[in-house]
């Protein structure tokens, strides 16, 4: 049974930085996209980026370009989101995700509990 577990979210003012770590278990991730999700409190939620487990198809949503990084560590089996030059409207749930290579870009059926994240103006 695949397991996401978040963590590193957190209050930082503008500017400032967070990374996010999701520690994946329980799947042969070799396999899947892993993505970062996130919500905001009355939007939908959006991708922020994915990449495959081997680095590649690395994607990111426009507002986030240069200044988001996703990365992984093989040994520990985890995917990173390093967040720099956070702003306010970069506030809200962040979640870890994954889905199977051979599946549908819609289809991320593993998801974290989420980690919130909040940055102050």
């Amino acid at each position: 049974q695949v397991q996401l577990v978040e963590s590193g979210g957190g209050l930082v003012p503008a500017g400032g930085s967070l990374r996010l770590s999701c520690a994946a278990s329980g799947g042969n991730f070799r396999n899947y996209y892993m993505a970062w999700f996130r919500q905001a409190p009355g939007k939908e939620r959006e991708l922020v980026a994915r990449f495959t487990w081997s680095g590649g198809s690395e994607y990111y949503t426009d507002s986030v370009k240069s200044r988001f990084t996703i990365s992984r560590d093989n040994a520990k089996n985890t995917v990173y989101l390093q967040m720099n030059s956070l702003k306010p409207e970069d506030t809200a749930v962040y979640y870890c995700a994954s889905r199977h290579m051979m599946s549908a870009p819609s289809e991320y059926k593993n998801w974290g509990q989420g980690t919130q994240v909040t940055v102050s103006s």
